[in-house]
């Protein structure tokens, strides 16, 4: 191995004024011990603190495998802390034990725009995977471009997954498909997540084929007979009301950050996240129309979460549907290895017991 690369980069760091204390070596095999004491000895740092960055078989693993050669005492070390607890590690050595040794699979197919470059969901694939670590199961998705959907009866790649998420996105392109995946759920009792994009092309599809709303759809792409979901023209931020307009001059037309959610009593999100309020993360700039409310509830269709004020729908579901949730906001955001998101935990639960079915 090569370690003159390393000594060269580090001198460079020392000549603009930078000094090393700790090095972090990226490699694919462990550094040999007399490689280790080179890098030491050349980039003046103790031994103790060069410090592999090994490929590691899941992202999981590598706060053990950090703490098993002594990166964070290094660091305390530093920084001249002495009497610092030795760590807990209990949390990440249960997670890597749910990674590596899943009792089962399910199969959740993702029905997006994107789905070429999986780092475009990579919040969303990393939430799935602690849904899977909270119900010890390993999730396999299936990336599934929403465009071969808008063709009739074009529905074999989903025919034998466990649930189906359609994520947000921008833009018309896809869109039709993802509403025949939407309707593909519902029909089938397939397990359904729809977040962001992904609930207004469901609110959508429930317009369309149970309400009777013949032409329903969004004023994202254009004028629709029946503007389901429309622009965004007024929201609540830190106690004032923001107000925007189309063709207006004042930009800045998107819903963005934590926004507060007042849940239904007796719904299933109610009962997901056992709490009547909840916070959660917002991203975008059209949202469903209240107007349809009643219509859509008489329909099945029910709007189980608004905002305190009872003008933005922000969740909506079938009770008669075993999981049927989409959501205007973005959960992935709030998911946490050692803190799953309840949606997320509680659809991979769905998918575990749709597994059974099938």
């Amino acid at each position: 191995m090569k370690t003159n690369p390393t000594h060269n980069s580090l001198n460079e760091l020392r000549y603009i004024g930078i000094q090393t204390y700790v090095v972090l070596s990226l490699c694919e095999i462990p550094l040999d011990p007399s490689d280790k004491r080179k890098i030491a000895l050349f980039c003046n740092v103790p031994e103790n603190a060069v410090i592999e960055g090994r490929d590691a078989a899941s992202l999981y693993d590598v706060p053990g495998e950090y703490h098993a050669q002594g990166f964070d005492s290094v660091i305390l070390d530093r920084f001249g802390i002495k009497d610092a607890p030795e760590p807990d590690m209990s949390v990440w050595e249960g997670i890597s034990q749910a990674v590596h040794n899943p009792d089962g699979e399910v199969t959740i197919a993702v029905v997006g725009k994107y789905t070429v470059l999986a780092d475009a969901y990579k919040s969303l694939l990393e939430a799935l995977t602690h849904g899977a670590i909270a119900n010890k199961v390993k999730v396999k998705v299936r990336w599934l471009d929403a465009s071969q959907f808008e063709q009739a009866d074009n529905f074999s790649a989903l025919e034998d997954v466990h649930a189906i998420l359609v994520p947000g996105g921008f833009g018309e392109r896809g869109a039709e498909g993802k509403i025949a995946a939407a309707k593909f759920a519902r029909e089938r009792k397939v397990p359904y997540f729809g977040i962001c994009f992904g609930m207004q092309m469901a609110v959508i599809e429930a317009a369309r084929h149970l309400a009777g709303v013949e032409g329903a759809g969004t004023s994202e792409f254009g004028a629709p007979k029946e503007p389901v979901v429309g622009l965004l023209t007024e929201w609540v931020k830190d106690n004032e009301t923001v107000r925007r307009y189309a063709g207006g001059d004042l930009g800045g037309t998107m819903r963005l950050g934590a926004f507060p959610a007042a849940l239904k009593d007796c719904s299933r999100v109610r009962e997901i996240y056992g709490a009547a309020q909840i916070d959660e993360r917002h991203r975008h700039r059209y949202e469903v129309n209240i107007a349809w409310r009643e219509q859509l509830a008489a329909a099945g269709l029910i709007f189980s979460g608004l905002s305190p004020d009872g003008v933005l729908p922000e969740i909506v579901e079938y009770a008669d549907h075993p999981w049927f949730i989409g959501v205007q906001f973005h959960p992935e955001y709030k998911s946490r290895p050692f803190e799953p998101h309840p949606l997320f935990a509680s659809f991979v639960a769905a998918a575990v017991e749709h597994s059974r079915l099938v």
